[in-house]
């Protein structure tokens, strides 16, 4: 994954997940963060979205609704096939945060501190690609050792211009 500098020095600091091969999270030093307001990064890498995926959705959240998950039915609609749940999409944001949002480098952790605004713009149909992009919005110092970043997420669908969802996220990070 290629990280852009867009000001001051940006690092890539490895980072394992379980289930994940090595993601590089862009981090800069907290008093640098200032400087990445408005300045957009490179996007996340594309993630399909089969109908395994929202089945497993459809079964964790016990929203079966038809245009999720029946083929037939759902070709019958404006849709032409199924499509994934608005919240499947949105709840991607916490795989793509990782690979296209600057980050703290002395962060400890990082917690989801909710949206100030989420709107779903356009439906992701069945096997279609997507990926995030993350916009620095605000930085605020919640208290000492904690800062809260708002970034403006976007989530694009492969041969789409219109994106699938905008978002204003919140992460509160924990620093050192």
């Amino acid at each position: 994954m290629n990280v852009s500098v867009v000001a001051g020095d940006i690092t890539a600091k490895p980072v394992h997940f379980e289930s994940q091969e090595t993601t590089i999270v862009p981090t800069v030093p907290k008093e640098e963060l200032s400087q990445y307001i408005d300045k957009p990064l490179e996007p996340s890498e594309w993630v399909l979205i089969d109908q395994d995926r929202i089945d497993s959705f459809a079964d964790a959240t016990l929203d079966h609704q038809f245009i999720h998950v029946d083929k037939e039915k759902a070709a019958q609609t404006a849709f032409g096939g199924t499509i994934a749940h608005g919240y499947l999409t949105m709840s991607l944001i916490s795989h793509f945060l990782p690979e296209c949002a600057v980050q703290p480098a002395d962060a400890v952790m990082g917690i989801n501190y909710g949206s100030d605004k989420v709107r779903f713009l356009q439906p992701v149909p069945v096997d279609s690609e997507v990926r995030g992009s993350a916009t620095l919005k605000e930085v605020t110092e919640k208290s000492p050792g904690q800062l809260l970043l708002k970034n403006e997420f976007v989530v694009q669908i492969k041969g789409e211009e219109k994106p699938a969802l905008v978002a204003e996220i919140l992460s509160l990070f924990i620093v050192q």
